[in-house]
C-alpha cells in the first residue's frame, strides 16, 4: 500500500471512530442531561439511568480509541490539538469523570440528597461534554491560530467565539432530542409518554439551531472556496434528516424518529470531515500553516502496522458491542421489583 493511501485511509478510520462516538454516545449525553428534569421520582430516575447503564462506558471507548488513533497515526495533529485545546479538553475530561463517577456511586446510598446530587452531576457532566465537543469541532472547521511551527497560538477564549459556541449549542440541543427519542424506545408507561412529549418540544429548538449553524458555516468557514455554494448531498441530507425526524415524532413512530436523528448526527460529521480533508487542523493565521494528513502523519511503516492491527481487532469490537446492545434491548419499567440498582 502506498504512503498516500495509508494516510488517507487513517484519516477515514479516525473519522469513523469520531462518528461512531457521536452516534453511540450522543443519546447517552442526551439521557444524562434529561435525567433530573424528566424523572420525578427516584424509581423513574433509576429507570432512565438503566436505559444506558449497560452500555455507556463501552460507548466512551470510541472516544479513547479516536484519541489513541490520532496520536499514533497523526502525532503532529494530536500534539497541536491536545496542547492548544488543553484547558478545554481538561474540562471535557472533568465532565466525563464526574459523569462516570455518578453512574457508579449514585445508588451506593439510599439517602435522597446523595442520589439527587449525583443525578445533577450526571446532567452537568453530560452538558459540559456536549458543549465542549461541539465548540471544539466547530472551531476546527472555522480554523484556529496556528503558526509555521504547528503551534497553537490562541487560548481558551479564542475558542469561545460566536460560531464555536453556536456549534456547542447545536450539539447540546441535538443530543437532547436524540436522548429523548432514545428514551421513548427504552421506557414504558407514563415516563415514556413524558419523554415523547418532551421530544416534541425539543425538535423545534434543535431544527432552528441546526439551520442557523448551516447558515453561519458559510460565513465563518472556507466552505465556499473549498466546496462551493452548493454544499453537496451530505450537508443537505443532514438538515433534511432532522426535519424528517419531526414527522416521525409527531406520528409516534419512535424507531424511525431515533434513526433519523441518528442519521442527522452521522451525516453532519461526514460533512465536517469532508470539509476538513485533507486538512486535519485549519490555520486561521495562514492557510499554508494548516496541518494536513501529509505533514502531520506517522511513518509509512507505523501506518502499515496499525492497519493490520485494526483489521484484526475492529471487527471483534464491533461484534461485541452489537451483541451487548442486543442483550439489553428490552424496555425498562419503573417497577421497583424489576429495577437494578
Amino acid at each position: 500500500m502506498s504512503y498516500e493511501f495509508l494516510q488517507t485511509l487513517w484519516f477515514i478510520l479516525i473519522a469513523v471512530l469520531w462518528i461512531g462516538f457521536f452516534f453511540l454516545e450522543g443519546f447517552d449525553f442526551g439521557v444524562g442531561m434529561l435525567l433530573p428534569f424528566l424523572g420525578k421520582k427516584d424509581e423513574e430516575r433509576r429507570a432512565i439511568i438503566n436505559t444506558v447503564g449497560p452500555t455507556w462506558d463501552g460507548n466512551e471507548v470510541w472516544l479513547l480509541t479516536a484519541g489513541g488513533a490520532m496520536f499514533a497515526a497523526f502525532p503532529h495533529w494530536y500534539a497541536t490539538m491536545f496542547s492548544g485545546f488543553y484547558l478545554a479538553l481538561f474540562l471535557l475530561l472533568v465532565g466525563l469523570i464526574i459523569r462516570g463517577i455518578s453512574f457508579e456511586y449514585r445508588s451506593k446510598d439510599s439517602n435522597p440528597k446523595w442520589r439527587h446530587t449525583f443525578d445533577w452531576m450526571i446532567a452537568v457532566g453530560s452538558f459540559l461534554a456536549a458543549l465542549l465537543l461541539g465548540t471544539a469541532f466547530s472551531n476546527l472547521a472555522r480554523g484556529v491560530p496556528i503558526d509555521a511551527n504547528m503551534m497553537y497560538t490562541g487560548n481558551l477564549f479564542t475558542l469561545l467565539n460566536p460560531y464555536g459556541l453556536l456549534g456547542g449549542l447545536t450539539m447540546i440541543t441535538v443530543f437532547l432530542l436524540y436522548g429523548a427519542t432514545f428514551l421513548t424506545l427504552k421506557l414504558e408507561g407514563d415516563l415514556r409518554e413524558r419523554a415523547r412529549e418532551l421530544s416534541k418540544k425539543l425538535y423545534v429548538v434543535a431544527a432552528v439551531v441546526v439551520v442557523l449553524l448551516a447558515v453561519f458555516t458559510y460565513i465563518a468557514t472556507d466552505i465556499t472556496s473549498k466546496i462551493g455554494i452548493d454544499p453537496g448531498f451530505t450537508p443537505i441530507a443532514s438538515v433534511v434528516a432532522i426535519v424528517v425526524a419531526i414527522f416521525f415524532i409527531n406520528r409516534k413512530m419512535e424507531g424511525w424518529a431515533f434513526i433519523t436523528v441518528a442519521l442527522h448526527i452521522v451525516l453532519t460529521q461526514v460533512a465536517f470531515f469532508t470539509l476538513m480533508f485533507p486538512r486535519v487542523m485549519i490555520s486561521s493565521t495562514n492557510p499554508a500553516f494548516s496541518l494536513t494528513i501529509y505533514n502531520a502523519s506517522s511513518s509509512q511503516y507505523t501506518l502499515t502496522v496499525m492497519s493490520i492491527i485494526a483489521l484484526i481487532f475492529v471487527p471483534i469490537v464491533l461484534v461485541y458491542q452489537g451483541w451487548s446492545y442486543y442483550q439489553f434491548r428490552k424496555r425498562i419499567s419503573t417497577d421497583k421489583k424489576s429495577l437494578v440498582y
